[in-house]
């Protein structure tokens, strides 16, 4: 089966960073984090955060899914409800340091490590996504040393073998870095990005994703027709609100771009179609 030429890509936005992406028959999981509120997530190091929103879904509540996209290992984006509830079989596409982990001591064994600037292809039913990893900064300097190693993903959608309809870009947990150009010159036509926001800072004032400020301009230097904001207010590390990131993206003239798209509500794009639907 051949997709149509229309067929959009629903984009339901579950809570922090995780997202639910259904084109046609293929259905792909981002950060899966099903933490209750008031749970705690663990980032290393002893580092506890509290979930303060409750996610829109349960993990038992998920349909079938050809694939899960983790952008790193982190508790507040793969937690402990994900690692006991998910199938092991399941592919999990991510960093070659969070896949290792998966396959060895979690017992994900089709957990894929993709380089930065490598692809895999998933299709079903005629319809295919294409993912390639792009790179990403989750602290800057000697700090990188202590973070897990992150990566931004493309997805391509259209029909098996064909060209790309629809691009979607997700950032993951990365700050503003000069990779956001190169991501710009390979892939200036990207429809939507999801930007991954909340200025989550640690002990010692160490910021590690991007706040109002630095999410605008990374908008601005990618260029994408549209922006979803996600990863803001779910954890009690997250310091910097979405107000601050709509009011900069107002004040850059950048404010049409944005999709607001709120936990449970689902975003539909459409190819060749500038308009974001959101239910």
């Amino acid at each position: 089966m051949t997709p149509a030429v229309d067929t959009p890509v629903r984009i339901r936005f579950i809570g922090n960073a995780t997202l639910l992406l259904r084109y046609g028959p293929l259905t792909l999981l981002t950060d899966p984090n099903f933490l209750h509120r008031g749970r705690h997530a663990h980032l290393g190091y002893g580092l506890l955060t509290k979930r303060l929103r409750e996610p829109a879904l349960t993990v038992g509540e998920l349909p079938d899914l050809d694939a899960v996209v983790l952008s790193h290992l982190h508790g507040d984006h793969w937690d402990r409800v994900a690692r006991r509830n998910l199938d092991r079989g399941l592919p999990v596409l991510t960093t070659p340091q969070a896949a290792r982990t998966l396959r060895t001591f979690q017992g994900f064994r089709r957990a894929t490590g993709l380089r930065t600037w490598e692809d895999r292809v998933l299709v079903r039913s005629g319809h295919q996504v294409r993912l390639t990893a792009t790179p990403g900064r989750h602290a800057l300097g000697p700090l990188r040393a202590l973070l897990p190693r992150v990566m931004g993903s493309i997805l391509e959608f259209g029909p098996a073998g064909g060209p790309a309809r629809l691009r979607v870009y997700v950032s993951g947990d990365t700050l503003l870095f000069d990779g956001v150009d190169e991501i710009a010159r390979r892939y200036p036509d990207t429809d939507l990005a999801v930007l991954h926001l909340g200025g989550t800072t640690l002990p010692g004032g160490l910021v590690v994703t991007m706040d109002g400020r630095q999410g605008t301009e990374f908008a601005r230097r990618l260029g994408p027709r549209r922006v979803l904001p996600v990863h803001y207010d779910d954890y009690t590390v997250m310091k910097s609100p979405l107000s601050a990131f709509l009011g900069e993206m107002d004040r850059r003239g950048l404010g049409e771009r944005v999709v607001h798209c709120g936990r449970g509500q689902e975003a539909a794009l459409t190819p060749g179609s500038a308009d974001v639907h959101v239910a």
